[in-house]
């Protein structure tokens, strides 16, 4: 009962609040059990208003966040989805729920693994995962929808030519403290359209990680 109410609770005042208002992306979040995708000694957490720490540094993004990313995609049931990140897996549980299939990929291969079995254990069929850089990986299809869980310091167009004409990707671009969600939308073979959603401060995906020069 007490984490059925903090799920309502972060939907109505993390969700509603933080301009979610897509009635089918509230719906997933207040399904998902997102407790069960927390680190167990940060289960408590599970629904509050933080980004919390999984192992090599990363961390799972606030539920805000996650829910203005799966709104801004505006996923379609039938629709295809790759997800850069896999971090705990509940994201990547709630772009199941809304779409017709997903492919999770994450550089760190115990991420996937403890991803894989919550996943299974929740009997989300719809997924298929990898482990790799994705910058090195040969994608052989298009999507109808990426989502990037981790920031970049620059846009980097190669993401543009992995959608589908009419496909969307969310990204977030820029340095801390000044980082813009954008949403990336393929018009066309040949043309993409940009727009700023909202500005906030996310963790660089790893292979972007920018080494500060050393100072004597």
């Amino acid at each position: 009962m007490r984490l059925d109410y903090a799920r309502q609770n972060m939907v109505a005042q993390q969700l509603r609040v933080g301009n979610v208002a897509d009635q089918r992306v509230l719906e997933v979040m207040s399904e998902v059990p997102r407790e069960l995708f927390v680190p167990e000694r940060y289960r408590d957490l599970a629904y509050a208003d933080t980004s919390i720490p999984l192992p090599h540094g990363q961390f799972m993004l606030r539920p805000a966040l996650e829910g203005l990313l799966l709104q801004a995609l505006d996923l379609e049931p039938s629709d295809s989805v790759l997800e850069i990140g896999t971090g705990s897996g509940f994201l990547t549980a709630c772009l199941a729920r809304l779409a017709g299939q997903v492919l999770t990929v994450d550089i760190f291969e115990d991420l996937v693994e403890a991803a894989r079995s919550r996943l299974s254990a929740q009997k989300v069929r719809n997924l298929k995962f990898q482990t790799g850089d994705l910058f090195e990986m040969q994608f052989t299809e298009q999507y109808d929808a990426i989502a990037v869980t981790g920031s970049l310091p620059d846009y980097d167009d190669r993401m543009g030519e992995w959608l589908k004409p009419g496909g969307k990707l969310f990204v977030v671009v820029g340095e801390a403290p000044s980082m813009r969600a954008q949403r990336i939308t393929r018009v066309d073979q040949s043309n993409w359209t940009t727009e700023i959603l909202f500005e906030t401060v996310l963790l660089p995906l790893i292979q972007c990680q920018r080494v500060e020069p050393f100072r004597f």
